[in-house]
């Protein structure tokens, strides 16, 4: 069983920091992640200040569920991200949902659950969020 989904923004679950298009499904992922698992956290390279206001934003658009404006977000440094930042993480039940292979710290790329990017032109017909999460009820 999952205890963590740790979840990238820019090109996961929107389009950018700038540009904050949601990805067609975004409220109905967040749900059930919120539901499969103890804990749903954002990963990201957008700093925090920047991310509170695109989730807050989201949340008053009715694109993602309130609990994502509080959502807990994790500080780090460095190239990668590794999922052992996370604090209290157990990092065998943890996965990382990401679009950018880059980002994958080396030797966790079996906890890696990977993403096409959300990228121009934002297809109102995307369903990579329902696909991912169908990956993860199955872990």
């Amino acid at each position: 069983m999952l205890k963590v989904i740790a979840l990238d923004l820019e090109g996961t679950l929107i389009s950018n920091a700038m540009s904050q298009i949601p990805r067609p499904g975004l409220y109905a992922f967040l749900e059930g992640c919120k539901s499969i698992t103890d804990r749903v956290v954002i990963y990201t390279t957008v700093k925090e200040a920047i991310f509170r206001n695109i989730a807050g934003l989201l949340v008053s658009e009715g694109t993602a569920p309130k609990w994502f404006s509080t959502i807990e977000y994790v500080n780090w440094k460095g190239k990668t991200k590794d999922l052992r930042l996370i604090p209290n993480n157990e990092m065998s039940s943890s996965v990382l949902v990401d679009d950018f292979h880059k980002y994958i710290h080396k030797g966790q790329e079996c906890r890696w659950v990977e993403i096409a990017q959300f990228d121009h032109p934002y297809p109102d017909n995307d369903s990579e969020l329902k696909i991912i999460l169908s990956r993860l009820m199955s872990m």
